[in-house]
């Protein structure tokens, strides 16, 4: 089967979740899939279930960002990087190493445009990726590049979200 490269992108809530949708999807027909999460660190609901799908559906997590990068020192930018770019590195290696159908690199948008994860690293293996395996790649202000070689590109788009109007984040639902 060939492979196609999806993008979720966009300003509203769910673009995550749509990308593990996919994978629970692609999990209940046999393959085999790695989630790699950029910027995240923090527990929500979804990885308890990943786990419970564990060895066919793998999650690597990253590290929790304690500040947003405009609010960064040259240093802490610099070890930001350091850490997603590791990231990124670890993500191509085992797509070489192990047989996965299905790659999420979630939130890998919002590395590539805070300038943590380097474009044309990014845009070279999308471009160079095994014929078969899916790519599924989520975040925020997709660069016009990878919308270029995606094959579904999905905006998700925000009209109303609670936290405007100053809810919380809610157990099970936001986190």
């Amino acid at each position: 089967m060939l492979g196609l490269v999806h993008i979720y992108t966009g300003d509203g809530k769910g673009k995550t979740t749509a990308a593990i949708g996919l994978g629970i999807r692609a999990y209940g027909r046999g393959l085999k899939i790695l989630m790699v999460q950029f910027l995240k660190g923090n527990e929500s609901g979804e990885i308890y279930t990943i786990k419970g799908l564990e060895p066919r559906f793998n999650l690597y997590k990253g590290v929790q960002m304690e500040k947003f990068t405009w609010n960064m020192n040259e240093k802490e930018l610099k070890e930001a990087k350091l850490i997603q770019t590791e990231i990124f590195t670890y993500a191509i290696n085992q797509i070489k190493e192990n047989k996965y159908d299905l790659l999420i690199l979630d939130e890998i948008m919002a590395a590539v445009t805070t300038g943590l994860v380097n474009l044309q690293d990014v845009l070279e293996f999308v471009t160079n990726k095994p014929a078969e395996l899916e790519l599924v790649m989520t975040g925020r202000n997709a660069p016009t590049e990878l919308i270029a070689l995606a094959d579904y590109v999905s905006e998700i788009k925000a009209i109303k979200y609670p936290m405007e109007k100053g809810t919380p984040a809610r157990h099970g639902i936001e986190d």
